[in-house]
């Protein structure tokens, strides 16, 4: 079984000698980051214990100068999905909980399976697989109406945009 891991902060440039970082965190408390335990990396091979610190910084253990630290800048922080508290409201869900999900249209028709979320700055969107081939949808509540973890499935429905069909002629060499 794979290991879920969910992105929650991201290692910035180093602060002073002593090898302090600026530390970005994706959490809803900053200061949380630290109490989820080892953060990894993406592939989990790399273990990071952090201790935040007041003003965005934080301590990662180990590392003792600045040139330490200035190698893992940009390192995205990892926890695994376990380690994270259940979402207070039944409504509400981790980003990451829609990766396996099955997707319909609203007619009921299967699409495919949610390969992946991803989120580059402009909104998250997601990467459906399905017989047609890959599929990115903006994350909106217009293209997914209805979202049911619980169920194992959303309901989409793609913009016209996303769907764009070649002319007759369009494709053929001259």
């Amino acid at each position: 079984m794979r290991v879920q891991r969910v992105l929650v902060g991201e290692v910035g440039r180093p602060h002073g000698v002593r090898g302090l970082v600026r530390l970005h965190a994706f959490t809803a408390d900053p200061r949380a980051i630290g109490s989820y335990g080892p953060l990894t990396d993406q592939a989990g091979t790399k273990v990071f214990r952090i201790t935040p610190l007041p003003d965005g910084l934080g301590r990662i253990e180990g590392v003792a100068d600045r040139d330490a630290a200035a190698r893992l800048t940009g390192t995205k922080l990892y926890v695994e999905r376990s380690q994270l508290p259940p979402p207070a409201d039944p409504d509400e869900f981790y980003l990451s909980d829609l990766e396996g999900l099955a997707a319909f249209a609203e007619d009921g028709v299967a699409i495919g399976t949610v390969r992946l979320v991803e989120d580059h700055g402009a909104g998250p969107f997601l990467i459906i697989d399905g017989s047609a081939g890959e599929l990115l949808l903006p994350f909106t509540k217009a293209c997914v109406p209805v979202v049911d973890v619980a169920g194992g499935r959303i309901t989409v429905v793609p913009p016209a945009e996303v769907l764009v069909r070649p002319e007759s002629g369009e494709g053929a060499s001259a």
